[in-house]
């Protein structure tokens, strides 16, 4: 079911997207119905390896826990289902940055890829804030084998469970100043984006520039998120 949900997205405008500015966004991935599931699992701990309080670590303020192996099975369908329309764009990206590392068309192959060099531990996670919290700037890098591309899915309802918390993107491209992007998205809306880096067409080919995400200050409420990493970590 997962599966032929997310085969029915327009990869091909998901693709150019990615292309033309490092996110995309796939409406109505998740019913509001799953995104509440998700939410009652965040005090499950027996689900979850570890938790990060943001604060301790400079990170900004909220928490979040990682998913423990075996993972629950929306998540690991929406990570395996996702994975094949995304690594064409990956290999794509790394040919025009002259990259010389490709990422094969099946999850299963490319986490065999990160297990043997290190990297074991399961990365997708739930996200929650509260009145004030926020997420800084970041990148999810986790070791040696980085999949470039990520996923986020709003599981709250913007304006009804919180106000504020707005999804936003800086790029900075060579010799000039960071761009600012701001993501809406609605319950169950599902923004991919670039980890770290993206190509850019230039008048003398591609080039790089340096991708970060974040979570603006939350108004009121609480808001939760999900969040899909294709490369496990150390």
């Amino acid at each position: 079911m997962i599966e032929q949900r997310v085969s029915g997205f327009d990869w091909l405008q998901a693709a150019a997207d990615l292309d033309a500015r490092g996110y995309t966004i796939l409406n109505g991935l998740l019913s509001p119905r799953e995104c509440e599931r998700l939410i009652e699992l965040y005090d499950q701990d027996e689900l979850f390896r570890s938790r990060v309080v943001m604060q301790r670590h400079g990170f900004g303020r909220g928490e979040y826990k990682y998913f423990e192996y075996p993972l629950v099975p929306l998540i690991s369908g929406l990570r395996t289902a996702l994975y094949p329309h995304l690594a064409p764009v990956a290999n794509s990206w790394n040919q025009a940055l002259r990259v010389g590392v490709r990422y094969p068309l099946a999850l299963a192959d490319f986490l065999a890829i990160c297990h043997a060099a290190g990297q074991p531990r399961p990365t997708p996670l739930l996200l929650r804030y509260g009145q004030d919290d926020y997420n800084c700037l970041h990148q999810d890098v986790y070791g040696e084998h980085i999949f470039p591309l990520q996923a986020t899915v709003l599981l709250s309802r913007p304006r009804h469970d919180f106000k504020g918390g707005e999804f936003v993107l800086t790029e900075q491209r060579p010799r000039t100043q960071s761009r600012v992007e701001v993501v809406h998205l609605d319950q169950g809306d599902a923004v991919i984006f670039a980890v770290r880096h993206r190509p850019v067409s230039g008048k003398r080919g591609f080039y790089r520039v340096t991708m970060r995400h974040g979570i603006s200050r939350i108004h009121s409420g609480n808001r939760y998120a999900m969040g899909i990493i294709f490369h496990d970590s150390l």
